[in-house]
């Protein structure tokens, strides 16, 4: 893990030069909010190098958009249909990937759902000569500002719902999380830590990528508003953040996957029972009142108990290993 001191280097980095940056989107079967980003990149100013779409074996007309936007975008588009749906936890890695492959500097994540603000990759490039690791904002569907829980309980591994939401004058808060819908991350971190974990599928997996690379350089969320979220999802309104309607799918991965975060903290040697498991018990709880504040029912008990299951194979699990680093020099996590 990097000490302080190392950290220092960060403020000495090379001036930022968009054409290093790579926007990289997922998709699935949702060409009409992909066609609402690409044009929003389309009117952006400065562009990236490249954008690279990731599209989860898509039935739609998906591959038409793109290929539509090739010579409208202005930039380079590099499309790739997977043969199956690999999740959002796929889509990201190999999105990744090919963003790392083409030489990029920078590498932006995103879904679909969103669209860019025509000054976001300026926004975020002024802060590339400090940090490698850095999160912008987002206004939501309704044009709000949206709150996203940038902190973790460390040995817990939840986020802290109630973090302090505002900026002071330096306009950045350290953050040891990270969000795949808006990701600005360096390749030198990528490096180090290697690709999103694909095992994840869905949930956790951009937690567990944010956390990793707070452990190697000095991660931020920024006071800077990049991104705007295209699509409406119910909420409950808590006020300082909302509680989003989820899927039967989300409540199974999200108990399933406490398991891979538990992997990687016994592989780091940070996890404490206890608190794990206390950090467990809290998100079924939050499954619950999910179901019962927002989407107003009571089924859907039996796929959080399920997750749970699943999970303790993947804890007992001989073969498991972290994701590799990429570069050979650097040691395992």
């Amino acid at each position: 893990m990097t000490t302080a001191s190392e950290r220092l280097d960060e403020h000495t980095s090379p001036a930022f030069e968009p054409s290093s940056a790579t926007i990289a989107i997922v998709t699935y079967n949702r060409s009409h909010l992909l066609t609402r980003l690409l044009e929003s990149i389309e009117r952006m100013d400065p562009k990236p190098g490249h954008v690279v779409i990731v599209d989860n074996a898509s039935v739609d007309d998906t591959g038409d958009v793109v290929e539509s936007f090739r010579d409208r975008v202005g930039t380079e588009i590099v499309y790739r249909r997977l043969e199956t749906n690999t999740g959002g936890s796929g889509g990201f890695s190999e999105g990744m990937r090919l963003a790392y492959e083409l030489g990029s500097t920078w590498i932006w994540l995103m879904d679909d759902d969103v669209e860019v603000m025509p000054n976001g990759l300026a926004s975020m490039g002024k802060w590339a000569p400090r940090f490698k690791s850095i999160q912008g904002r987002r206004y939501d569907y309704d044009g709000s500002e949206f709150y996203w829980q940038y902190r973790i309980a460390d040995r817990m591994g939840i986020p802290i719902p109630f973090a302090p939401s505002g900026f002071d004058e330096s306009g950045f808060k350290e953050m040891n999380s990270g969000c795949f819908e808006g990701m600005f991350i360096h390749r030198d971190i990528v490096e180090q830590i290697g690709l999103p974990d694909p095992r994840f599928f869905i949930y956790w997996d951009d937690q567990m990528y944010g956390w990793l690379a707070s452990r190697h350089t000095t991660s931020v969320i920024v006071d800077e508003f990049v991104l705007r979220r295209t699509r409406e999802i119910k909420q409950w309104d808590m006020g300082i953040r909302h509680m989003n309607a989820s899927s039967d799918a989300y409540r199974y991965y999200i108990m399933r996957n406490r398991a891979h975060i538990k992997r990687y903290y016994r592989e780091l040697g940070v996890y404490n029972p206890v608190l794990f498991n206390a950090g467990t018990a809290l998100t079924f709880a939050k499954e619950i009142v999910r179901l019962l504040a927002v989407e107003r029912k009571a089924r859907g008990t039996k796929h959080l108990i399920r997750g749970l299951k699943d999970g303790r194979k993947i804890a007992k699990d001989s073969t498991w290993r972290p994701m590799p680093p990429l570069s050979e020099s650097q040691p395992a996590l």
